[in-house]
């Protein structure tokens, strides 16, 4: 009797735990040390130029030497009709961004769910994913070439309706349909990877009683596929909220030209030019810290809507 009492004890007793051994662990700690010497190098340090945003800053005179002018940059990014029109262009562009890159995953998931032939399930999946591992940089001399005026492939398949050539990447509202298209072909294969994984989580069970019940198809996808993933796209879309003002510096960069500054024109396209390329390192700087306060504001907000709606947690 006392050694099973013994017994049931000893699990309820907590170890003691190890000291931490620098002795014995120090190959941990130099595998690690490049990432921080990383991250402290091209992250951390790097941060000491925010104090350009607070100053009239000169490369001649440095850090020290240059003008104090408190928050007047910040105020300047309000005050100029292209400050405004930036932060409204890289909202809307990102937002529909969002938006799609939400709808077409979760449609696309849904659709290959049913195809029952593994190897052209596979087959479809590879051919998808393919453009997310492919550089703007490629894209965009595709894209320059498919949607030319002159000789484009997409303007001639058109042609054959008769409908005038379109200039997608030089008019100003076409540009936008074709950034926000272009971005959705490149990363939807590789986003529906989520709920690929959510829909093989679904216990088979669900279904078999639904169609027990005489449910048809649409009704078993209305009624058991999508509340069973509710919980991940609102976590998907809360995540999200943290990249609004990300709109796709690359993608924008390469495809842009002055004929579409008024509607193509982001922040990040615009802090480049600003500082770059015009040598305004201040007010750059000033537009780069407002959209990194901005984009932590949602992150943290993000995370919070997705614990409380989706008991999502980091760790």
């Amino acid at each position: 009797m006392a050694q099973l009492k013994n017994e049931t004890i000893q699990p309820l007793v907590k170890k003691k735990k190890q000291p931490w051994n620098m002795k014995r662990n120090w190959p941990l700690h130099v595998l690690v040390l490049p990432a921080i010497l990383f991250a402290l190098v091209f992250n951390y340090i790097p941060l000491a130029g925010i104090i350009m945003a607070f100053q009239n800053f000169k490369p001649w005179e440095g850090f020290l030497g240059s003008e104090w002018v408190g928050f007047d940059q910040f105020i300047r990014i309000f005050e100029f009709q292209e400050g405004r029109q930036v932060i409204w262009n890289t909202l809307v562009i990102s937002t529909f961004k969002i938006i799609f890159q939400l709808i077409v995953p979760i449609v696309f998931a849904l659709l290959l769910n049913e195809v029952r032939i593994i190897a052209y399930k596979r087959s479809i999946q590879t051919l998808v994913y393919l453009p997310h591992f492919l550089s703007w940089v490629i894209l965009g001399g595709i894209l320059l070439d498919l949607l030319s005026v002159d000789g484009g492939l997409i303007n001639q398949f058109i042609g054959f309706f008769g409908i005038n050539p379109i200039f997608f990447l030089g008019d100003s509202d076409w540009f936008r349909v074709t950034v926000i298209v272009s971005d959705v072909w490149k990363d939807f294969g590789f986003s529906a990877i989520i709920f690929l994984a959510a829909l093989a989580g679904i216990n088979p069970s669900l279904y078999e009683a639904a169609i027990v019940d005489g449910a048809n198809r649409l009704q078993q996808v209305l009624h058991i596929t999508l509340p069973s993933l509710l919980p991940i796209t609102i976590v998907v879309a809360t995540l999200a909220l943290g990249n609004i003002l990300n709109a796709g510096f690359d993608q924008i960069f390469n495809l842009y030209n002055p004929l579409v500054y008024d509607k193509g024109d982001i922040i990040d396209t615009y802090v480049y030019r600003q500082g770059l390329l015009g040598g305004n390192f201040s007010y750059a700087t000033a537009v780069g810290v407002f959209k990194s306060v901005i984009a932590f504001i949602l992150i943290v907000t993000g995370y919070r809507l997705a614990y409380k709606y989706a008991n999502y947690r980091i760790f």
